[in-house]
Order: structure tokens, then sequence, then C-alpha cells
């Protein structure tokens, strides 16, 4: 048990979720990221989040398995006894043209981006509650804003995420629960390196890619520094949709 504030961050092993591992151990919190895959990854993440000085754990769960969830969120709880600070940040991409698109690159999409929002956050809720304070920020993408061609699944999970925030944000707040979500742009990392990106520099205001960093710092604001605002899509895309 700790008095030190705990934030679980789901898909933290790396990319995006590394690096909102990494900005909050920075500002003084002990560390949960959670993965399923990557042992080499999670293991290397803990280790940076100690050199922090953070006290760090890996937290091995499929998130789209409710069971699973379930029992990952007890683990933490035993080993830490509360969570402060919830990211949902889990995400996969299965990109295609909608008419050609398999019901299993459908239903991937929809479960990891938004369903495992709704397993992680379901009992992570009831011990914030029980606390009267916390702060869950979802990660949601501008796809989800505006809609994007050949992710109809992605656009619509992460749409879905932001009704959700919105949704939950005005059931929670009496409880003193804050619910906002991130809405990236084109970041750098492992699951935009495959897309075709060039040029796109020249369709955002800020003429550049943004670094998993811009979305640390967003998430960072709204977990520590953002007490009066909740229900909110905070968008960090160069100002690519404006």
């Amino acid at each position: 048990m700790t008095d030190k504030k705990i934030a679980l961050i789901t898909g933290g092993s790396r990319g995006i979720g590394k690096a909102c591992a990494l900005e909050l151990a920075k500002a003084g919190y002990n560390v949960v990221i959670n993965y399923v895959g990557n042992d080499e990854a999670a293991a290397q993440t803990v280790a940076e989040l100690k050199e922090l000085g953070a006290e760090a754990y890996s937290a091995k769960f499929d998130v789209t398995n409710k069971e699973a969830v379930e029992a990952g969120v007890a683990e933490v709880m035993a080993k830490f006894g509360r969570i402060d600070v919830l990211v949902n940040n889990a995400g996969i991409t299965r990109d295609g043209l909608f008419m050609r698109m398999s019901a299993e690159n459908w239903e991937a999409v929809i479960n990891t981006n938004l369903n495992s929002a709704y397993y992680v956050s379901s009992p992570v809720v009831k011990i914030m509650m029980k606390q009267r304070s916390g702060a869950i920020i979802n990660m949601a993408s501008i796809s989800g804003v505006f809609g994007n061609a050949g992710q109809a699944n992605y656009s619509a999970a992460k749409a879905g995420l932001i009704g959700m925030t919105k949704a939950l944000a005005k059931e929670l707040a009496s409880r003193g629960i804050r619910v906002n979500a991130v809405a990236p742009g084109f970041i750098k990392t492992d699951m935009t390196k495959d897309l075709k990106l060039d040029g796109i520099e020249e369709h955002i205001p800020l003429k550049r890619l943004g670094e998993a960093q811009d979305i640390a710092k967003a998430v960072k604001f709204l977990a520590l520094d953002a007490e009066y605002i909740t229900g909110q899509v905070l968008q960090v895309d160069g100002g690519l949709v404006i």
C-alpha cells in the first residue's frame, strides 16, 4: 500500500502509452503499465520508470477480456490500494475500405479501442467513487472527431469513446471524478509508421507530425492540473482539425 498517487495506463509499454507513463512518473506518480504481448518492452518501460524514482509495475492482461481486466485491476489494488488516474490508451488499427472490411477487423478494433475502455473503467470507477476523487483520460483520435476514409471501424470506436467520455463526466462529477479525452492527430508511433503520410505536414498548420511526448503532456495536464475541466476533448493535432 502507498500514499503516493497511482496511475494505471492501458497499452502502456510503448508508444503514446509509454510516453504518458514516463510523463506521470516525472510528475511524482507511481505507475502501473498494462500490456498484453511484449514482455521485453514492458520490462524496459518499467526499468525507465524506476530510474525516474517511481514505483513501477507491469500488469499483463487482455483489456478485451472482462474477467481478465477485473482480475488485473484487483491485482493492482492488492499491491497499491488505490488508483488515482486511469488512461484508457490501448488501441489498434485494422484499416481498409468499408466495403471490403471483414467482420473480424471491425470487431477487433471496436473491442480493443472502445469495449476495453468500458471493461477497465467499470471496476476503476467503483474504486474512484469510494475515494471520491480520480481522473480518467480516454485516448480518442481526430478520426473520431471528423471521420477518416478507410478507418470506419477506428473512427466509430473513437467517436464512441468521445460519447462515453461526455456521459461519464456528467455521471461522475458529483463524486469528484473528472473524465476527459485527448484526440491526437498524426503522431509518429509504431501505429502510424505504415500509413502513407507523405506531404501531410503541408495540411497541418504547425507543419510537423506530432510526437508521443506531445500527447503525454496533454494527458499530464488533464490528470494533474485541469481541476475544473471535465467532459472535454482536447485535440492535439497541430491545428489539423480547426
